[in-house]
């Protein structure tokens, strides 16, 4: 029985029973199936076996016994009926025979299945032993097992000469930065939230920690609504005289002699601060409920919640692309390989109970990872499901701005506001706005404002084109999941800059005994999607450091091809660090810089040299070349023996013309140029007159002098030259950047990439026009100097800092920023105070978490009678999902402006119910080019989007839809969009709802099929 037990605890940890008090998240999924799925583990499982070995076990004897029969009746023909005793024994003296030797082996094969049930718990032992090795820590790690004995591992492999290969790399990695969700539980009858109201860090304060840690909110600590408990809390630095750091300091920072250490000394530790937040704050609630914690000691049920509640945040997430793929071949694997293990099957006479032992486990094996994967597999669909656009605004200056709309803009109080935070000058009148390159947010409008303003800038060009750039705030997957339908083949440059893979403190969340391969998941799970958005004459650009230069270099090998790689190269570190004992000081960090195909762009960059720094030098190298002479000055000269020029003709003519090169007297140094103001056959002439251009070489003034005899030198009459050519101090660059600053600090931003770094990256892989994206945006570099540069540009971020640095950037770049690579003249050519201004637009999407946090269950019974005892383990989240709206409910399409869902918008605070961008969400799904915007009202709001794809014109009309429409609304309803969409004659017509629509010449489409159809393809 301690082997059932033992796997019925392993079973509680995978469907994760510690958490049954949890109520957020994949916990609520399962928690609603708790007590069905305690019954599987407690009761079924126990019955299902038994019921296993019964069946196989009759099967097995049924066969052991027709066998019997038979060889009992060939014992009788060949031995006679006096063969067997009274009792249907065999007689002793025919017991040698072969067959009686033949007989005896069935029966004693028969007695054996008798007792077959006495390894049940070997089964218990197996499943066990399978699913313990893959679980570590509430998640499954994709560990291919090859046995129990030397060789523990195996990998997948297909013969190639290099295998990259990391441990999660069958998984998607799904968090990558802090994003605080309610954490819910429920104690008695009451609701219990932890919810984060305030994350921020002092960066740069000498008085704070560099951590940050979970403490109680300053305001409104807990609140107490009927039966609902919340309890808030900051996300930050500590300050050293706070309260708190007093508190721990008496508590746990003391020496043996009970005296306060220094604070230099103190490593503060989130669960010690959950001591001191429990017991001075909050233990008072509910002070008699206790649980086990992992080490079996009893604590308090809240404070094991706020040990939870501050550890969610700092791990690692895992989603398996194919759980039950994984796990079923392994299972076929173990089977084999120990369940019928040879060297056990060699020490036994009859198979039988091993054979029914495989079976049963890979049965019962198979009913877990079904369950399993039904779970992970859920996941896996919320994630992959394209997620809605929340909210979509504008941002435009006023210069771009029909004057129609100048009086409503100037009355606006809030976008005056923020102008004068951004630092602007304010107009004192409207009229004003024309000539000021000021940029509006359509967040402080109205949407009736905003739609006006579309149907009006779309009159005179197509929207996508009017625009100049892109702006997401999201997890980046979500995000380049979203934009791949319509930016497939569309990117030019991508340059990203993702968290450092550094030695210990990395800058993302990371499992400590699976960093590496964290961290290429990571990687690898977007740049799969980069590559499809690139074009084929596109390049990426990738920032590491040596942390992981050897990942990223054969991860971009593995995703864009190895003939595809260009260069590794060389930037500088921020700043100089003090070194460390047992190595050279780093100095440098790289970009890994790959192309799509071997078809790509890349134009050289010349820089200007420090000309004090140019160093004249002779350009003779070894070995004989023909022909051996060169002409300098009129004067035929050879190399010295075994000696070549590096330089043919052509170039010596050319570099004499613009003073590269020269003649050297040895005897006097006396320098000979070209003089470029003569004529060509004046300078001949000269020449034959022996008079040259001299300079003197100490004071390097201009000097004419005659000559007495051809060749010699002017000064001294020696004919002894030496020739020499100055580098040019235009250098074409290679891989090596050190000649610029990689990081800034113009932004307060710990990680900023500068300009001047970006500006040789796009400057180097696209043209003007081109589309350049960065979805690690950090603090907006990649788009501000592709804005500069006349470049369109998307840039994807999921931090608060989108909000309050990145926003802000490039609003200030839209009205002309003047630091960075705009004080450069190049630059200034394109973009100056007169040419500034610009268009873009940003976007904020539904999340993961969103989807996963409010996913409703809706029990289906008809379903579970259907598939009986299947239902819970293969088909019960199918079912029970299917009319949730963050799936996608069909039936709110009937009123697409008013479709809602509850959402974070930031990384703090309470969820929000608002109304999601519905038209813009399917504008993505349906990858459209959008060219026209239009809102009419018909007693009803009706919204025109016009779009192409593939050359075609898509029309997509949206309207609020009221059941039960009679015959003549619905005639007014197709009269009135025949009307409004006829000047655009679209090739194919997408309408919401019911709709009577003739197609004469168009296509008409239904939008809730392919909506549905696209967001989760």
């Amino acid at each position: 029985m301690d082997s059932i037990k033992k796997f019925q605890k392993l079973l509680q940890d995978l469907f994760q029973f510690d958490t049954s008090d949890l109520d957020f998240g994949i916990y609520r999924i399962l928690n609603y199936k708790r007590d069905q799925i305690e019954k599987f583990i407690n009761k079924d499982l126990v019955e299902i076996v038994d019921e296993a070995f019964l069946r196989h076990k009759t099967e097995r004897l049924s066969d052991v016994d027709q066998k019997l029969t038979e060889l009992k009746e060939s014992i009788i023909q060949t031995l006679g009926k006096n063969a067997f005793t009274e009792l249907d024994d065999l007689k002793n003296e025919f017991k040698v025979t072969p067959l009686g030797q033949k007989y005896l082996d069935l029966k004693e094969r028969k007695d054996a299945l008798e007792k077959i049930e006495e390894i049940k718990l070997h089964v218990f032992n197996d499943l066990y032993d399978f699913f313990s090795r893959y679980f570590e820590e509430g998640d499954f790690v994709p560990q291919y097992r090859f046995s129990i004995k030397d060789h523990k591992y195996a990998i997948p492999y297909n013969g190639e000469e290099v295998k990259l290969y990391w441990v999660n790399s069958d998984q998607y990695y799904i968090k990558t930065g802090l994003f605080f969700r309610d954490y819910t539980f429920k104690i008695n009858d009451y609701k219990v939230i932890f919810r984060v109201v305030e994350a921020k860090e002092e960066l740069g304060s000498n008085k704070a920690t560099k951590q940050r840690f979970f403490v109680l909110s300053d305001d409104n600590q807990v609140e107490i609504v009927d039966k609902t408990i919340i309890i808030r809390f900051n996300y930050r630095e500590l300050i050293k005289d706070e309260s708190l750091v007093k508190a721990y300091e008496l508590r746990f920072d003391k020496n043996k002699k009970g005296e306060e250490k220094s604070d230099k000394s103190k490593k503060f530790q989130q669960e010690k601060i959950n001591y001191i937040i429990h017991d001075n704050n909050i233990k008072l609630f509910f002070q008699k409920e206790y649980r086990k914690d992992k080490d079996g000691n009893s604590i308090s049920l809240l404070f094991y919640h706020l040990n939870r509640f501050t550890a969610k945040n700092t791990r690692d997430y895992f989603i398996h692309k194919n759980l039950k793929k994984f796990l079923s071949a392994q299972l076929d694997y173990f089977i084999k390989s120990e369940v019928l293990n040879i060297d056990i099957l060699e020490k036994e006479k009859f198979l039988d109970k091993h054979i029914t032992r495989a079976k049963v486990v890979r049965e019962i094996g198979e009913k877990i990872i079904d369950f399993l994967s039904q779970i992970e597999d859920f996941q896996k669909r919320l994630w992959e499901k394209k997620k809605f656009v929340i909210k979509t605004e504008y941002v435009i200056t006023t210069d771009r701005i029909p004057e129609e709309f100048y009086d409503e803009i100037w009355k606006n109080e809030e976008q005056k506001k923020e102008w004068q935070e951004l630092g602007f000058e304010i107009p004192t009148s409207s009229d004003e706005l024309k000539n000021k390159k000021l940029p509006i947010d359509t967040k402080y409008f109205t949407v009736e404002f905003k739609e006006k303003l579309l149907e009006k800038l779309t009159e005179k060009g197509d929207l996508d084109d009017l625009l100049d750039g892109l702006l997401i705030k999201s997890e980046n997957w979500q995000a380049l999941n979203i934009l791949l339908n319509k930016y497939k083949e569309k990117i030019q440059t991508i340059y990203i800059d993702p968290p450092f893979n550094k030695e210990k403190d990395a800058d993302y969340l990371y499992n400590v005994k699976y960093k590496d391969s964290t961290w290429i998941s990571l990687l690898e799970n977007r740049l799969i999607l980069a590559r499809d958005l690139l074009n084929e004459k596109g390049s990426i650009f990738v920032r590491c450091d040596y942390n992981g230069n050897w990942i990223v270099r054969p991860l971009m090998d593995e995703i864009f091809g190895k003939e595809n790689f260009r260069n590794e190269i060389i930037i500088k570190r921020k700043r100089q660090s003090i070194g460390t004992p047992n190595k050279f000081e780093v100095e440098n960090e790289y970009l890994i810089y790959s192309t799509k195909t071997n078809n790509y762009i890349r134009y050289d960059i010349f820089i200007n040299k420090d000309v004090s720094q140019l160093k004249w030098t002779g350009f003779l190298k070894q070995g004989e070349r023909n022909p051996p002479d060169r002409i300098f000055l009129g004067k035929i000269i050879y190399p010295p023996k075994n000696q070549h020029f590096s330089l043919v003709q052509e170039k010596v003519d050319k570099l004499l013309k613009e003073h590269y090169l020269r003649l050297k007297c040895v005897e006097c140094s006396s320098l000979y140029y070209y003089d470029e103001k003569e004529s060509q056959s004046e300078f001949i002439k000269k020449i034959n007159e022996n008079v040259f251009k001299y300079y003197d070489i100490k004071k390097r003034k201009n000097k004419c002098y005659g000559v007495k005899k051809l060749g010699c030198c002017l000064n001294c009459g020696s004919n002894n030259f030496k020739v020499e050519y100055l580098p040019s101090e235009i250098r074409k660059i290679g891989n090596n950047w050190f000649d610029l600053i990689s990081y800034s600090d113009s932004q307060n931003f710990p990680t900023e990439n500068s300009e001047h770094l970006l500006k040789r990256v796009v400057e180097s892989a696209s043209n003007e026009g081109d589309l350049v994206m960065d979805f690690f945006l950090g603090s907006g570099t990649t788009t501000a100097v592709s804005h500069k540069l006349k470049r369109k540009w998307i840039g994807v971020e999921m931090g608060e800092h989108f909000l309050n640095i990145v926003l802000p950037r490039m609003k200030k770049v839209l009205a002309y920023d003047k630091s960075g690579i705009s004080k450069e003249k190049d630059v200034k050519e394109k973009y100056n105070e007169k040419t500034a201004g610009g268009f873009f637009k940003y976007q904020i999407l539904e999340q993961y978490e969103d989807s996963l946090d409010n996913i409703d269950l809706k029990p289906n019974e008809t379903a579970h009678e259907l598939f009986k005892d299947e239902y819970l383990l293969r088909y019960f989240l199918e079912f029970e999902t299917r009319d949730n709206p963050y799936l996608l409910n069909i039936d709110q399409l009937k009123n697409p402006f008013s479709y809602k869902l509850k959402v974070n918008l930031s990384e703090v605070g309470e969820p929000q119910e608002m109304n999601v961008d519905i038209p813009e969400t399917f504008n993505y799904l349906l990858g459209i080019k959008v060219k026209k915007i239009k809102t009419r009202n018909n007693g009803k709001k009706y919204l025109f989007v016009l779009g192409e794809k593939n050359d075609k014109d898509i029309a997509i009309v949206w309207r609020e839809v009221i059941d039960n429409l009679s015959e003549e609304d619905l005639k007014k309803d197709r009269d009135f969009i025949v009307k409004e969409i006829e000047t655009w004659s679209p090739d194919v017509v997408y309408v919401n709802s019911k709709c009577v629509l003739t197609p004469k010449d168009f296509e008409v489409k239904y939008i809730e099929s392919e909506f549905k159809k696209l967001m989760e393809g």
